[in-house]
């Protein structure tokens, strides 16, 4: 089951991003939509305080729509940098705490997370970020996503360093939804996706990570 909503989930957001335009647009918004419908519920159960409960839901909806905000208006570049990140962040973090192990980052909010992880995470987004800048540039992604940087050591180790460091906001955002959910005495955001949970849990990750990106992208435009 595990497996096949994987699959699934994979599929959908390939094909969103294949068709674009409109189609990838109403994709964004939609999971925008629902991951913040979850915050919204983890919230709700994480505090009885309502004025806390009304600053959160406020400060969720900022994060949720400017994260959502970002992946609806980048191009392709950015789209596939962001969900590469990601994606390699979240695999090369497990297989190495799972692998290594060791010291805990921050066991009371989540147990599984060691200091190795977060290591593997950034090397592995920084090869993401390497990879996909030599895909473009030494024309292997095709004209499409030109991006016109050298591909001299300098240029390379830049950005192996922004990788590194957007895994860590990658891997920031996972902890805050922990603790949240730590806090709201749940598992899982919902029971959505069955065998992965809710939407929130497969995004926590790429939200600050998009956000970081779009600002930098607005800083170097300008």
């Amino acid at each position: 089951m595990r497996l096949a909503s994987a699959l699934l989930m994979l599929a959908v957001t390939i094909a969103a991003l294949v068709i674009g335009g409109r189609v990838f647009d109403a994709f964004v918004v939609l999971v925008a939509l629902v991951a913040f419908a979850e915050f919204v519920m983890l919230v709700m159960k994480a505090t009885a305080s309502v004025a806390i409960r009304l600053a959160a839901i406020l400060a969720g909806a900022l994060y949720f729509g400017f994260a959502g905000g970002v992946l609806a208006g980048a191009g392709d570049f950015l789209i596939v940098l962001i969900i590469g990140v990601t994606v390699f962040t979240d695999t090369f973090a497990y297989f190495s705490g799972r692998t290594i192990g060791g010291p805990k980052v921050a066991p009371s909010i989540s147990p599984n997370k060691t200091w190795a992880g977060v290591i593997g995470g950034m090397i592995g987004a920084g090869l993401w970020v390497v990879l996909w800048i030599v895909a473009i540039d030494g024309g292997i992604a095709g004209p499409r996503f030109e991006l016109g940087l050298p591909l001299i050591a300098e240029n390379l180790g830049l950005a192996a360093m922004l990788g590194a460091i957007l895994a860590v906001l990658a891997q920031a955002g996972d902890f805050f939804e922990s603790w949240l959910k730590r806090r709201a005495g749940v598992k899982d955001s919902s029971r959505l996706i069955p065998g992965h949970g809710g939407v929130f849990d497969r995004v926590d990750g790429m939200l600050p990570v998009a956000i970081a990106v779009g600002v930098l992208a607005a800083t170097l435009v300008n």
